[in-house]
């Protein structure tokens, strides 16, 4: 099994002011999201489940046509293809999950 050091892994950037460290295994993806006060992403989807935990900062993530401000240890599930978008509140770090692994992510 790898062990990991979150700090050593490339960035890539998802949206502006949106920037990831991304580990896939042969089940998930998972992405280390670092977000800039003021950034927003817009409003997509993809066949994936995608489980957003913010572990810093504040985010208001808009689902369904509700938007739901999420805080430091708050948990967000979004159903696969279903639209959603956001923006950070505040400087915040966030872990994305995916299920099944993201391979438009890997590279």
């Amino acid at each position: 099994m790898p062990v990991y050091d979150i700090d050593t892994l490339p960035t890539r950037e998802l949206f502006p002011g949106f920037t990831a460290r991304l580990i896939h295994t042969p089940l998930v993806t998972q992405s280390f999201v670092s977000c800039t006060a003021g950034a927003s992403f817009p409003e997509h989807q993809h066949p994936h489940e995608q489980t957003v935990i913010v572990l810093e900062g504040m985010l208001d993530l808009h689902v369904g046509g509700v938007t739901h401000r999420l805080t430091p240890g708050m948990v967000f599930a979004i159903p696969g293809n279903v639209p959603h978008a956001g923006t950070a509140i505040a400087d915040s770090r966030v872990l994305d999950v995916f299920s099944p692994v993201r391979e438009d992510l890997k590279g």
